[in-house]
């Protein structure tokens, strides 16, 4: 009798040393004039998996930039170049995804992404956009609700590729049908907006959340993700309250309450019943301590 091979093992993340040296260059990329999207990815996944170093991350970026060489040279207009990208990217190498892929942390390290050639739709639009990018293309991310996909040309000759499906080349209906299957809306024309480095790692490390909120075990991815986001120049007050929440589950009761703390202390600017339930929250935590 033959029974389901096991998964193999998540990532872990690196020692306290080496990742705070990461979550430093995390920070300074993410607040520079032009934010390198590999390079942000790249330190991210290197945050969750302790086996990425130096000559790892080189390897990554290297690997882009062989495939970017593969490219034909200037192939045309918009769609030529997403053709071009699509016999490439998903017919040449097989880079797509498939539903085991949510299951997956790998599915958002953009190194493991470029290694197995699957991952989240998201990913594979970074592998696209990255490759395309250093070949010329005029190319950006599209944050389509539910689902990514990336886009090439000026709006008013927009060509959309989906890289989940191989780089299959969009109709408007196909977006269309997209944005109906994962939100029940219509297609907006602020959905095919450009998405910009900060939002893509922003939506990267969402997923991450999401995936580790999924998986009580996996506190420690939960807690680094919520620290790189902090570290965007741009995020939302409340991932202080996520943060002092996940100290507490992991048994850190002093620093979650002191976080919980300061977290109700901005709050209360707003919303004073609010806040006086979180240093509740403070208290109960430091409580669990006797």
């Amino acid at each position: 009798m033959t029974g389901r091979r096991p998964a193999p093992p998540s990532p872990q993340p690196p020692p306290d040393g080496r990742s705070a040296e990461l979550r430093r260059r995390f920070a300074g990329q993410a607040r520079s004039g032009r934010p390198d999207l590999a390079a942000l990815c790249l330190l991210l996944a290197a945050q969750a998996d302790g086996t990425l170093d130096e000559a790892g991350l080189d390897a990554a970026q290297m690997e882009l930039d062989r495939l970017a060489g593969e490219l034909p040279f200037r192939p045309g207009g918009p769609r030529e170049w997403a053709v071009a990208l699509r016999e490439l990217l998903g017919g040449r190498y097989g880079f797509r995804g498939s539903a085991a892929d949510y299951r997956r942390l790998e599915s958002s390290l953009l190194h493991e992404v470029v290694r197995r050639r699957r991952g989240l739709p998201i990913l594979l639009s970074v592998v696209w956009m990255e490759v395309a990018r250093r070949a010329g293309a005029p190319v950006y991310g599209v944050a389509l609700p539910g689902h990514f996909v990336v886009g090439f040309g000026p709006r008013e000759d927009q060509v959309l590729a989906d890289p989940f499906d191989g780089g299959r080349v969009l109709t408007g209906t196909d977006a269309e049908l997209l944005v109906a299957g994962a939100t029940g809306a219509r297609l907006e024309p602020s959905m095919l907006t450009p998405a910009d480095p900060l939002e893509v790692v922003s939506r990267i490390l969402n997923n991450i959340r999401a995936w580790a909120a999924a998986r009580p075990e996996r506190t420690d991815v939960a807690l680094w993700a919520v620290e790189l986001s902090l570290l965007l120049p741009s995020h939302p007050a409340r991932l202080r309250y996520e943060r002092a929440q996940l100290l507490v589950q992991r048994g850190e009761f002093l620093r979650g309450a002191a976080e919980l703390d300061a977290y109700a202390d901005v709050l209360a600017a707003v919303d004073e019943p609010a806040a006086e339930r979180v240093r509740g929250q403070a208290r109960a935590a430091r409580a669990l301590l006797n």
